[in-house]
């Protein structure tokens, strides 16, 4: 026998520190994998809600009750469980976080019980036999979880209690979609959504609805084949059909009314997908009696409107298929219910086909059975034992050896895969009927409602693209589904306003009623004893219909992986959404159920809180596809029957089970990684090209500056020079005078000239100018250039400084006038008092070609 483990610190009670009612006696030596839960183990320590817990908690949810102490017998871990108005919290006392297989919404609860197991007395306490006290949960989304609470406490009755009150609430207003509200999640008209469908369906997409639009009545458009009746607006005709109906054109209202009363709950034959002259369209099985005999010229009229002429033919007209979902004997049997099915001799050039397909009750056990067999054969059940443990190892599939096929054929007697199966095909088949032969196929079962939705649905998913892509899988639920009239009230066993959803809640059913599971191969020492009534599945309506429609549409997802916008995650979300009735989308019976109940304006929506998750990481979240390409599948997916072998959807019916094998979904987030870090590289890249072209275009205008700087330097070197040889010229001209002449360091040039030897008081004056070049606004030290000139004062006619100017100036006229007026030389009479080498000056006085030959 296995040691016993120590829990340290990992659970904490309600109970007084100084309390000592536990002794040694209490202490359970049980046998096998149950002695690690060790009761007795857990320190009693007083402790209130932990502050931390709002942060977990939604928008209006509110703690009812907690217990302390609790284990999650699944996994073998401490924490506390809360019962809230919205689900059952279990928070882990280890790493304070919620355990998602313990924390599951109250409308996702299935059914729940209480159990004692009695363990076998251990030596020496033959007195005694101890017991565990147990709630077993049993879920909607196939989890099946055990919670063990501490003996001799009171705190298993008050979660019991909590969750008898709030898991099956008597009134609709008491579900949490109400407490919370619309939030930021708002519902928009879904019968503007419903009227977009149409209109899109009618080729008039250019029309777009909107509440004005209804309330006016003006919604009724058409097409030359079909139009939009108005004739259900206050849904007197048929309750539980929708405001807006797509009918032939050349059938009138009142013959509409008319074949109402021959079809049962009045769903008379509508349609619900047009391409151009094909139809699928759906209705209620006809009351055609026990005698089978019964007639209606409205309906008959009605049925053959919907097979039109083929296009390009006058006179070939389409064929019609009525497809009956259920099998041949039960549309029999309806018959002495008033029921039954149509005759192909009553409708034109029409055939009749049954597809077999079980009623709600049938699909209602089967899962219940899967269920069993995952919990049961998983690696992770709810007893806390890996199936490879049962039944002294050397297991498979949780059964011995010698038992593999024993464990495949429970797989198979579920029944489940075979339903799905049967859906498929039947669907496939209506497709096929629609591409290939462009007929009209009209599919019905007894009410309408379940069987036909799955099949129509289905079928135009496989029919049309847009139906595969988010927004028009919306359309397509909502159309379908919601629109006309599925009772989802009573297939997920909540209250609605029609009353048949407030029947007492179902504790526990009698295929497990006692045990962890019907299953006979589960075997866990011990005895069970149940504490809840047992009652019946066949005195409610409770059916996976919806769950059921959605595993085939995840079977055609696997096959067809490049034709889907949605991932298999998004169907898993999806499911959980509705399942929890947290949203109000999928609350009531039908569209005037939740028009009456004020769903729209007091409830928050599921498509806009899907939506929002996805917003959060663009196009690389959980619910897009990677491998979506809709170049690949831009037609019909028309599967053969080959293809139709369906598995169990690992994400979904494995994921509480056998959690590493439901990671099917990893090769999609590895490829959704590597996507979203090409794209972000790729990003970068354009980040890093638009850097070098600006780089480059940077460095580009520094060349043409330095080039421009090299033109500007080129020309100031060129002046520099020019003036350094004009300096040297009037050097050369001035001392061929008799001057003195001394230029200094800074270009100031001196230059002496003398008479006779006699001095006289000189006259000196400093003349100095700059030159700029033109246009550039660059000055160079060299081409200034100062002549300081000292002169005697004799006179002015004798003096030679006279002669020199007469001599040396080209301006100096032969009648003796100066053409430079301004100069300074002519502003101090004549006398040579100053004399700025202006290099411009100089080019136009070209010394150099009138007065000096070139050294």
């Amino acid at each position: 026998m296995d040691l016993p483990r120590t829990r340290v610190g990992r659970s904490t009670s309600l109970r007084d520190p100084s309390d000592t009612r536990f002794t040694d006696s209490d202490k359970i030596e049980g046998a096998g994998s149950w002695e690690a839960l060790e009761w007795t183990k857990i320190e009693p320590v007083s402790r209130s809600v932990p502050q931390g817990l709002q942060g977990f908690l939604l928008e209006a949810e509110r703690v009812i009750v907690e217990g302390y102490g609790v284990v999650l017998v699944n996994t073998d871990e401490a924490g506390t469980l809360f019962v809230t108005n919205f689900r059952l919290l279990f928070l882990s006392d280890g790493s304070r976080n919620i355990i998602a297989l313990g924390t599951i919404p109250l409308a996702t609860i299935e059914k729940f019980n209480k159990i004692v197991m009695k363990l076998p007395a251990a030596p020496r306490q033959t007195d005694r036999s101890p017991s565990r006290r147990l709630l077993q949960v049993i879920g909607k989304d196939m989890r099946i979880i055990v919670f063990g609470f501490r003996p001799r406490t009171k705190q298993r009755r008050a979660v019991y209690d909590a969750l008898l009150r709030c898991t099956k609430p008597l009134r609709i207003w008491d579900l949490y979609a109400f407490a919370s509200g619309p939030s930021r999640f708002t519902n928009s008209d879904p019968k503007v959504r419903l009227l977009d469908e149409y209109f899109r369906l009618l080729g008039l997409s250019s029309y777009h609805a909107s509440t004005r639009m209804i309330e006016d009545g003006s919604f009724t458009l058409s097409n030359e084949l079909w139009r939009i009746s108005s004739l259900n607006s206050s849904y007197t005709m048929c309750p539980t059909y929708p405001f807006a109906l797509l009918i032939p054109r050349s059938v009138s209202d009142e013959e509409l009314l008319q074949a109402s009363t021959f079809r049962g709950r009045c769903r008379l034959p509508v349609i619900t997908w047009c391409n151009r002259g094909a139809v699928l369209a759906r209705s209620a099985q006809p009351l055609v009696g026990i005698m089978m005999n019964m007639r209606s010229n409205a309906d008959e009229k009605l049925v053959a409107a919907l097979c039109t002429q083929i296009f390009g033919s006058r006179e070939q007209r389409r064929k019609l298929y009525i497809a009956d979902a259920r099998p041949r004997k039960n549309a029999l049997a309806n018959g002495a219910m008033g029921g039954g099915s149509e005759s192909s001799s009553n409708y034109f050039q029409s055939e009749i086909v049954f597809f077999g397909i079980d009623n709600i009750h049938a699909m209602r056990e089967s899962l219940v059975r899967l269920r069993d067999y995952l919990d049961t054969h998983g690696s992770a059940s709810s007893d806390g034992m890996s199936s490879f443990l049962r039944h002294g190892g050397w297991t498979w599939g949780g059964g011995n050896l010698s038992s593999m096929s024993a464990s495949v054929s429970t797989l198979g007697d579920s029944g489940w895969l075979i339903h799905v199966q049967s859906v498929l095909a039947g669907s496939a088949w209506i497709a096929a009927r629609v591409a290939l032969e462009s007929a009209s196929v009209l599919v019905h079962c007894s009410d309408g409602w379940d069987r036909t939705t799955q099949l129509v649905s289905l079928a135009s998913l496989l029919l049309d693209p847009y139906y595969r892509t988010i927004k028009g899988f919306q359309a397509l639920v909502e159309k379908d589904w919601l629109a006309f009239g599925h009772p989802f009230a009573d297939r997920a066993g909540m209250p609605s306003l029609s009353g048949s959803g407030s029947m007492p809640f179902e504790l526990s059913r009698q295929s497990s009623t006692g045990s962890f599971s019907s299953s006979p191969s589960r075997q866990a020492s011990g005895s069970f004893t149940s504490q809840a009534p047992a009652t019946s599945h066949t005195q409610n309506n409770y059916s996976p219909i919806f769950l059921q429609w959605v595993d085939c549409v995840s079977q055609l997802l696997r096959l067809y992986p490049l034709a889907f916008e949605f991932s298999s995650g998004f169907l898993v979300d999806l499911l959980d959404s509705i399942l929890s009735c947290r949203f109000g989308n999928f609350l009531c019976n039908s569209e005037k159920e939740r028009q009456q109940a004020g769903i729209s304006d007091s409830c928050g929506c599921l498509w806009a809180y899907m939506a929002d998750m996805r917003a959060l990481n663009g196009g690389y979240h959980v619910h897009y596809n990677p491998f979506y390409e809709p170049s690949k599948h831009n037609g019909p997916l028309l599967p053969p029957a080959a293809a139709l072998a369906p598995t169990v959807w690992p994400q979904f019916h494995l994921r509480w089970a056998c959690p590493m094998e439901s990671q099917a979904g990893e090769l999609e987030a590895q490829c959704r990684n590597m996507s979203k870090r090409f794209t972000e590289l790729q990003k970068a890249k354009e980040e890093t090209d638009a850097r070098v072209k600006e780089t480059t275009a940077t460095m580009e205008s520094l060349a043409a500056e330095l080039q421009n700087e090299k033109v500007i330097s080129t020309s100031a070197k060129e002046l520099a020079s020019r003036a350094s040889r004009e300096s040297a010229a009037i050097k050369r001209a001035l001392q061929s005078l008799g001057c003195k002449v001394h230029f200094s360091g800074d270009g100031d040039c001196t230059v002496g000239i003398e008479s006779n030897p006699t001095e006289i008081p000189q006259k000196s004056v400093y003349f100095s100018s700059k030159e700029e070049s033109a246009g550039t606004g660059v000055s160079n030290e060299k081409s200034e250039l100062s002549v300081s000139v000292t002169v005697l004062a004799d006179d002015v006619s004798n003096n030679p400084i006279n002669r020199f100017c007469e001599s040396l100036c080209p301006l100096h006229t032969r009648e003796g006038g100066c053409r430079w007026p301004d100069a300074a030389c002519a502003q101090f009479g004549s006398q040579f008092v100053g004399l700025k080498a202006n290099f411009d000056a100089f080019d136009r006085l070209s010394i150099y070609d009138r007065y000096f030959q070139p050294e």
